[in-house]
């Protein structure tokens, strides 16, 4: 048997001939690697091209999906402006027939009382007219106070046939108003019935979009909505304000971690999506608004009832109120995404649109929301339906509460709107 030092060379520099025949051993028990072959290869590459031709054609699916959408959108946008039209002729009716109602309203008052004086007079009145001479005999009196009561009496039946014309011709203004009332309750009616067909079509494509956008659901809708519900608990319109931006800058962290971890993974596909909803997220959600010179239309047909700054039992409005027409229907006044739809604390149903550089529109009274959380809308496309009144009734009208900020600040809205105020 050899001895250990046999196997072993002590020379510097050298490795023992046992450990050496032990490393040689065990690189001839790993298998080499092999080189793929020709047809590995062209599998990978045709699997290569299958998958860029399949995200391009994704890409061409959205630029064709997002190309119709818009062109949806322009025209909802349209019929929204031909139903404002209508809108202010139905509001243009009803302020007429409210003003007539309170003319023939003032018209009968005075009717009334004016009958109310001569009322105890007419017997009288009808005796003398009769028997002027007779009427005066029968009271006993010293003939110079019959001759003083005979004057005034005269004096007083020209002021009664002066009161008798003027009470015929309140008779004759309350007659012509009534008959321009029920003139004007023509008009409005035509007015409506125009309206509401307007409207149905317009409902009609809505209902289209919601279609499509449900089908079409995405990741930022979805961020969006569970920042809405997080705005919904806050305590104040600044505060939901707050983390709505809050919300969006957590989320947009989220893709970022999930852009990293997906190219850490080489999946390509789920990181392309990452960056693209990172991307969405970090960008202006809209145009932003340039300095106000009233490039904006009005939200809603109608005239303001509260300037911006006005006072009022709560103190100054920090807002404009429109008086809208009955069923009016409320567009976005910018560019932008909606970051809030539904009720919230004392504003009642409240719409807020992030339009981008900080801006957000407020808008609150409305009956019914036509857009959801996350979605994009161009300025014009109608958002909402006012609550619906019936101008031939007197009563409270309903208001659009419209509010503007910046960076969660108010704003004066007034200057960067146009329209009817």
């Amino acid at each position: 048997m050899a001895s250990p030092s046999a196997c072993w060379d002590s020379r510097p520099g050298r490795v023992p001939a046992r450990a050496a025949w032990l490393i040689l051993a065990l690189l001839a028990a790993v298998p080499a690697r092999a080189e793929p072959t020709r047809q590995q290869l062209q599998n990978a590459e045709a699997a290569r091209a299958a998958q860029l031709a399949a995200g391009r054609e994704a890409a061409e699916r959205l630029r064709a999906a997002q190309a119709e959408a818009q062109k949806l959108t322009a025209a909802r946008v349209a019929a929204a402006a031909q139903l404002r039209g209508l809108e202010i002729a139905t509001t243009d009716a009803a302020a007429a027939m409210d003003r007539l109602a309170q003319r023939r309203a003032a018209a009968q008052e005075r009717l009334a009382a004016r009958a109310a004086d001569l009322g105890p007079l007419l017997p009288l009145i009808e005796r003398l007219s009769l028997f002027p001479a007779e009427t005066l005999l029968v009271v006993p009196a010293p003939p110079e106070d019959a001759l003083r009561g005979l004057l005034v009496l005269k004096g007083m039946a020209r002021q009664l046939e002066a009161d008798a014309e003027a009470l015929h011709a309140e008779e004759a203004e309350v007659t012509r108003l009534s008959t321009q009332i029920n003139a004007q309750e023509t008009r409005l009616a035509a007015a409506q019935a125009a309206q509401s067909a307007q409207a149905a079509a317009l409902d009609r494509q809505i209902a289209e979009a919601r279609d499509r956008s449900q089908d079409a659901a995405d990741d930022i809708a979805e961020a969006s909505l569970r920042a809405a519900q997080q705005a919904s608990k806050a305590d104040s319109l600044r505060a939901a304000l707050a983390q709505l931006e809050l919300s969006r800058r957590q989320e947009e962290a989220r893709a970022k971690a999930e852009a990293a971890l997906a190219e850490r993974q080489r999946q390509t596909e789920a990181a392309a999506d990452a960056h693209r909803r990172q991307a969405a997220l970090a960008a202006p959600a809209g145009p932003g608004l340039a300095e106000p010179h009233g490039q904006l239309g009005a939200p809603v047909a109608g005239t303001v009832v509260k300037a911006f700054g006005e006072p009022g039992d709560a103190g100054p409005a920090t807002g404009i109120s429109y008086q809208a027409p009955p069923a009016a229907r409320v567009v976005a006044p910018c560019g932008g995404r909606v970051v809030f739809a539904g009720p919230f604390r004392s504003y009642g149903v409240l719409l807020i649109l992030n339009c981008g550089g900080g801006y957000h529109f407020v808008l609150a009274g409305l009956e019914r929301l036509d857009v959801q959380v996350g979605r994009p809308v161009q300025q014009g496309e109608p958002v909402g339906v006012m609550p619906s009144w019936d101008p031939r009734a007197p009563g409270a009208r309903p208001d659009l509460y419209v509010e503007l900020r910046r960076d969660g600040l108010l704003v004066n809205p007034a200057p960067f709107l146009r329209g009817r105020s």
